[in-house]
């Protein structure tokens, strides 16, 4: 994982819960730690890693991701195992 990356994770995982965070970011840590992320239908987003799957909606118009979307994100990645 790069630092681009770790930082990414750093800010999914902080508190409060950021809302500037780009969707596209979002998805490259989830990649480097060896997971999936596929497009769906519309605006849905397919993440797997570790077993554990999750749909998204990506963000538009704008490519950052709202607080709860964050929130999503964290509870994904911590389910998945992966620790802060």
């Amino acid at each position: 994982m790069n630092k681009a990356q770790e930082a990414t994770l750093n800010a999914i995982f902080f508190r409060p819960t950021k809302a500037d965070i780009r969707w596209s970011a979002i998805k490259s840590p989830i990649r480097a730690l060896g997971g999936e992320v596929s497009e769906r239908a519309g605006s849905r987003v397919g993440a797997k890693l570790n077993g554990v799957i999750a749909v998204f909606h990506r963000p538009h118009p704008r490519p950052e991701t709202k607080k709860g979307a964050v929130d999503a994100v964290r509870q994904f990645l911590l389910n998945a195992g992966v620790k802060p």
